[in-house]
């Protein structure tokens, strides 16, 4: 495994990639320069600086990861890399004690007009009369966004005894008022806060949200903050209101344009800004490096790691607990679609037991990888199958069931409206992923290694008749298991192959009286244990 790093990691995150790939690094690339080389790399790892655009993946064909340093991801065209496959992942909570400390930094500066107080002194002036700033014990915080750095800011303001409001479409007001903050709708935060922080994304609907309508709600009093991402505040219209003192000032850390050019903005007096340093801590650095190195590595060895930005997010406590069962979700998909040989136009999948506890979104990507990946001509994975799904015109629909049956747990896949049987289920058992249906008749085999699976009608001679044929061909078969409706009606026969068996076989085997269809199934062999 390569891994390409291209601009400054801190030397923890280094070492750890270090330990599992070669790795390079080449900082300072010019984008003709990486878009040359970056083939030669199954992973790359960047900060803010380097674009990972659309140009660059398309040069990219042996990439299966992106890592960024970071808790954004604004420099990574997702959507492309995700059509590609290539799983992207991020440090989204390494430095947000670092961020968060420096809000309520800015807070503090604000309220008490630190900066301009440093700077008179150091022009040789004594200007305390003209400095006298407020308290912030008792004044109100509106936090934007109640995320992992909003949720620490939010704490923090806590311990300064501040009144802390909070503005976040997706936190339910239990876990609200758990965390002592006063939830509101927007406009009424503005109204009422005397300092508002942004702790959003920046995305298309968060691009501009504080704008000049917004701005207009502010107390004239009020001082705002951005420690999150350039962009969310509408820097035209901050200006506008900071010149005419619609509001009292603002602090801020990020800029739409970085290194900003707006020296007009940043050079009011009633403005205190930093160059993008809120997560520039020692302690930070470390923390998003060791992160985005750990992410990196687990996708390039196979696991899902702890930060995916374009993959179903599985908690860490989760995944250990769900890793065999994507791998069997991802063997059902493969032995179905060579069973079937086609796929129809909807996909039915239903979970049961205890895999119910968990988000399964993960094993919907991991079955329809499996069902994809042999028959597409482009890489599928659990990071663009259900994108690929989509464009095979299959509707993909699943279902919870949440009850327990004769497994702990059990997945299972169906191809509905033909009007026979057409699903595949299993579970797994001892830490192996086995087959325990398929069309609608039960099976207990093994999910790996070579098989050779037959629809007949159940008659003497059969069997017979199939093993002399495979072991005319040097075909050793190591298990036999048949399943039938009735006596005399349809069976299945799965046969277990030391080796894999020549397609050719196929015509020799269909001229064997009773025998309605046989397909050669391949599965990947078990992980070493």
């Amino acid at each position: 495994m390569r891994v390409l790093v291209t601009e400054t990691l801190a030397t923890v995150g280094l070492t750890h990639l270090q330990q599992h790939a070669e790795v390079d690094v080449r900082i300072g690339l010019e984008h003709d320069e990486l878009c040359a080389i970056i083939n030669n790399y199954d992973g790359l790892v960047v900060r803010s600086a380097t674009s990972v655009n659309e140009a660059l993946l398309c040069s990219a064909t042996a990439l299966r990861v992106i890592g960024r340093a970071g808790t954004g991801v604004d420099n990574i065209d997702v959507e492309a890399a995700t059509e590609r496959g290539i799983m992207v992942v991020n440090a989204p909570t390494g430095n947000s004690n670092a961020v968060a400390e420096h809000t309520i930094t800015m807070v503090l500066a604000l309220a008490r007009h630190l900066y301009p107080a440093v700077a008179s002194l150091k022009q040789g002036r004594w200007a305390k009369r003209t400095l006298q700033g407020i308290e912030v014990k008792g004044r109100a915080l509106g936090i934007i966004g109640l995320g992992h750095v909003g949720s620490m800011v939010a704490e923090k303001a806590k311990g300064l005894e501040m009144e802390v409001l909070g503005f976040d479409p997706y936190l339910s007001p239990t876990k609200a008022a758990s965390m002592g903050v006063m939830l509101c709708e927007l406009e009424e935060l503005l109204r009422r806060a005397d300092f508002v922080s942004v702790h959003t994304p920046l995305t298309a609907q968060t691009h501009g949200l504080i704008n000049a309508a917004r701005l207009a709600l502010l107390k004239p009093t009020a001082y705002v903050i951005n420690c999150a991402r350039g962009g969310i505040i509408d820097e035209a219209a901050l200006k506008e209101a900071l010149q005419t003192h619609r509001i009292a000032g603002a602090a801020l850390d990020v800029f739409e344009s970085e290194p900003t050019v707006d020296a007009d903005l940043v050079g009011l007096p009633n403005v205190i800004a930093t160059p993008h340093v809120g997560a520039s801590t020692e302690e930070a650095q470390d923390q998003v490096a060791l992160d985005v190195a750990r992410g990196v590595i687990d996708a390039l060895e196979g696991r899902i790691p702890a930060s995916p930005v374009n993959v179903p997010y599985v908690a860490p406590q989760a995944a250990e607990f769900l890793r065999p069962y994507i791998d069997l979700a991802s063997r059902l998909g493969t032995l179905f679609v060579q069973w079937r040989g086609e796929l129809g136009d909807r996909l039915e999948l239903s979970y049961e037991g205890e895999i119910c506890d968990y988000d399964v979104r993960i094993l919907t990507a991991a079955f329809l990888a499996g069902l994809l990946a042999p028959i597409s001509a482009e890489a599928v994975n659990v990071v663009n199958a259900r994108k690929m799904a989509e464009r095979f015109g299959l509707v993909v629909s699943e279902t919870s069931l949440g009850r327990r049956g004769r497994f702990d747990s059990l997945i299972a896949g169906s191809l509905p409206g033909s009007g026979e049987a057409m699903d595949i289920a299993g579970t797994v058992a001892q830490g192996v992923p086995h087959i325990v249906s398929l069309d609608s008749q039960p099976l207990s085999i093994e999910a790996h290694g070579h098989m050779l699976i037959d629809l007949h009608v159940d008659q003497p001679g059969i069997v017979g008749a199939m093993g002399q044929l495979l072991g005319s061909q040097g075909i050793n078969i190591s298990f036999a298991q048949l399943s039938r409706e009735k006596r005399g009606g349809m069976s299945l026969m799965a046969l277990g192959l030391d080796e894999d068996a020549p397609r050719s076989i196929v015509p020799a085997i269909l001229s064997i009286p009773n025998i309605k269809r046989v397909r050669i199934i391949s599965l990947p062999p078990l992980a070493q244990r």
